[in-house]
């Protein structure tokens, strides 16, 4: 493993155009849960499947529960940045950095400095009322019970991206200009398993591509340098 932060750090000492692509892994080791892993959400037991529960006709159909499985499983306010959050901020702060893309909704990112977050997944920080648009922050979802009521009596619905619903245009269009145009892209903890999202590391044109993640990748295969590990633990050490 020596040899191999060696020659990670390497490849960041000499790029100056990094991007970052993450996943859920980036956040277990600030205490988040993520969906596949031995303990994940996909593993544990509930009246319904969590992909079901996290779907646009469940939030239709099945409003109440849908918002006691996401205040339960999804909003996690206590949640804090760790190694690899501060360390791809330090690096955007030094302008080695260009952009994080994450499938994270948790916002931790930004928490810990970075200011470039494309989030394809929408965030938890984020609240909408479904008839008058007005926003609100988290706590107007996690400071209540039952389905959350904006003044006008609109439904106040997270800003997240459920299944069945499509990622944003825009954001993934600036999402595919930075990777293409990264002279190092940085693949995290995600397996690259969720769909349209995972796809984007095929716009990458560069030559320097590291996986860190806990399990194998798709992209395993065609990359520089692989890590398998937390992606915190592996970052603390540059």
């Amino acid at each position: 493993m020596e040899e191999n932060i060696r020659k990670l750090q390497e490849l960041v000492n000499s790029s100056n155009n990094i991007v970052f692509f993450g996943g859920a892994g980036v956040s277990t080791e600030s205490g988040i849960r993520d969906f596949r892993s031995v303990d994940g959400l996909y593993h544990q037991k509930f009246k319904y499947p969590p992909e079901t529960m996290l779907s646009h006709t469940f939030y239709e159909e099945h409003t109440q529960e849908f918002y006691d499985f996401y205040r339960q499983k999804l909003l996690c306010p206590e949640a804090r940045p760790n190694a690899a959050h501060y360390k791809l901020a330090q690096w955007e702060q030094e302008g080695k950095l260009k952009a994080v893309i994450t499938q994270n909704i948790d916002g931790l990112h930004q928490m810990a400095g970075s200011h470039e977050v494309l989030e394809l997944h929408g965030s938890v920080l984020r609240n909408y009322c479904t008839r008058c648009r007005k926003f609100y922050g988290m706590d107007a979802v996690s400071g209540c019970s039952g389905i959350p009521r904006c003044s006008c009596g609109g439904i106040i619905k997270p800003d997240v991206v459920l299944y069945e619903e499509g990622l944003d245009e825009d954001v993934m269009d600036r999402a595919i200009d930075y990777i293409r145009r990264a002279d190092l892209l940085l693949i995290g903890g995600t397996s690259l398993v969720v769909y349209p999202a995972a796809a984007l590391v095929r716009y990458y044109r560069g030559h320097k591509l590291v996986v860190i993640n806990k399990g194998s990748t798709y992209v395993d295969s065609s990359a520089n340098l692989v890590l398998d590990g937390p992606i915190g633990q592996i970052l603390s050490q540059l």
